[in-house]
């Protein structure tokens, strides 16, 4: 819902419009699938309505479902608001994307030079959580795994978020949740903070709104710089950014223009209304063409 402000608590407020989207892990799988990248998606998918709207944007995105729908209920949903500046604020209600079996994840075919995509919510959901980690565990260490932690991260046990830190090999947050998790106001300090708990191959790629993003890289941060944008809604920005890295890193680009390319996919979303607004690989590229500053 498109709105002014936020209402006061007991107070009401009338949405300039209304839309039923897929959002959520989906903005980062089509984004990076729009980019070239095959994706598959591991996790479950109920058999309502939800359910059945979560498959049919998977399908049309060409994205490949793992498992068959799960029978135990329905998907969840999110009302997603969106106040005039262009932030966004959610709440979620969780279906059976909120667990995931030993079984199921043992059954995926994963190739040694596979990327994983790992977001906050997993680790917040107590059904979810022990299985992936587990998982997590038993993969080649030539599968690099990127972890968002998005904005549940206040709820993921710490001790969980402790295992999985040594194996990120791409950590990938907005600036407040940055802030928050390394306890700094300062931007570079909190990047430093990150740094310090993970290994020391890892990168550290933080999204700063319309100034692009900073990548920590080999004991190093840089800023990677963004491109002008018109924002009227920032809901999946932020995962359009993180679909189109993983899918250029993959093709083989370099970091710092992984971080780039991400940037202009993120420019682009921000100027579109709806969660999945990531480009195709072609109009991602003529706008690249179109800002060669960058």
């Amino acid at each position: 819902m498109s709105i002014e402000a936020l209402p006061p608590p007991g107070g009401d407020v009338i949405a300039q419009s209304a839309n039923h989207e897929v959002g959520g892990g989906f903005n980062v799988m089509a984004a990076a699938r729009r980019y070239g990248m095959p994706v598959i998606y591991a996790g479950e998918h109920g058999t309502g309505p939800m359910g059945s709207r979560v498959r049919e944007a998977l399908v049309k995105d060409g994205i490949v479902l793992a498992k068959a729908p799960n029978p135990a209920g329905d998907s969840g949903f999110c009302i997603a608001l969106t106040d005039a500046a262009g932030e966004r604020t959610f709440v979620s209600h969780i279906g059976v994307e909120g667990q995931v079996g030993a079984e199921s994840l043992e059954a995926l075919p994963v190739a040694d030079n596979d990327w994983i995509y790992v977001s906050g919510y997993s680790l917040a959901y107590p059904g979810k959580a022990s299985a992936l980690l587990d998982w997590l565990d038993t993969l080649p260490a030539t599968c690099a795994v990127v972890f968002d932690p998005g904005p549940l991260l206040a709820r993921i046990d710490h001790r969980q978020l402790a295992r999985l830190l040594p194996r990120i090999a791409i950590w990938s947050s907005n600036a407040s949740e940055t802030r928050t998790f390394a306890g700094r106001d300062d931007l570079e300090a909190g990047i430093a903070v990150i740094a310090s708990r993970l290994s020391g191959s890892a990168a550290v790629v933080v999204r700063d709104g319309p100034r692009g993003c900073w990548l920590h890289q080999a004991g190093k941060t840089r800023a990677i710089e963004g491109f002008a944008s018109q924002a009227i809604d920032t809901n999946g920005a932020g995962d359009a950014h993180t679909g189109v890295m993983i899918a250029a890193l993959a093709e083989g680009s370099p970091m710092p223009t992984a971080c780039a390319r991400a940037n202009a996919a993120a420019a682009i979303a921000v100027s579109r209304r709806g969660p999945a607004t990531a480009p195709d690989r072609e109009e991602l590229e003529n706008y690249l063409e179109a800002n060669p500053a960058h």
